[in-house]
């Protein structure tokens, strides 16, 4: 792993001399070559890492039915340009400035949107926001069915990346090219890369 400094002053804690960019390339499985670029301070812990195919790619989408227990183990690769949607319970997670990617699989990407609903769901018990409330646990009861393997309904899970890093594993996945039109319509993420693991 290379590891050189960056000349920029800490996106949080604003110290400089801080900030190095630390590059490891690896291959990944079905994914092919690609360099892991992490940058981070050494003085207050920030980091945002991200991975960068060794070939150029197209903007693309992916997407997979959630119909047994067999698909929550899934790998998702999600850039931090990916847009993440669950269409048919209109649930979407766009990329912003501080968008991190990931690598993990569907169970944890419906983990992470659950999380997000009950969070919500607290603050909608706490203002009495009884309709609200409603959608939500439908939401909730959706994502935990799917989860367990016996979905109540069809889900399906959706990757869109104007920058085509993004890729469910799986060969029942469906893939496709996005058209012009809809890369001008999804936000790019961050300038600098930015993954979790």
């Amino acid at each position: 792993m290379d590891e050189i400094p960056v000349d920029i002053p800490c996106p949080i804690c604003r110290k400089d001399d801080q900030v190095k960019m630390r590059t490891h390339i690896d291959e990944i499985p079905y994914f092919g070559e690609h360099t892991q670029v992490t940058v981070l301070c050494d003085d207050c812990g920030w980091r945002q890492t991200d991975f960068i195919p060794a070939e150029g790619k197209k903007p693309s989408a992916c997407e997979l039915t959630l119909s047994n227990q067999s698909s929550m183990s899934v790998r998702v690769i999600r850039s931090s340009s990916c847009t993440v949607q669950i269409p048919e319970l209109d649930l979407e997670v766009s990329p912003g400035n501080d968008s991190t990617g990931y690598v993990s699989n569907v169970e944890g990407v419906l983990e992470r949107f659950l999380n997000i609903i009950n969070m919500v769901k607290r603050q909608k018990v706490e203002d009495e926001e009884h309709e609200d409330i409603l959608v939500l646990e439908h939401m909730i009861t959706a994502l935990t069915s799917a989860q367990s393997g016996n979905p109540i309904e069809e889900i399906t899970l959706r990757l869109l990346d104007p920058r085509g890093h993004s890729l469910i594993l799986c060969d029942e996945a469906k893939q496709w090219h996005l058209t012009e039109e809809e890369v001008a319509s999804l936000p790019m993420g961050p300038e600098i890369p930015a993954i979790t693991v």
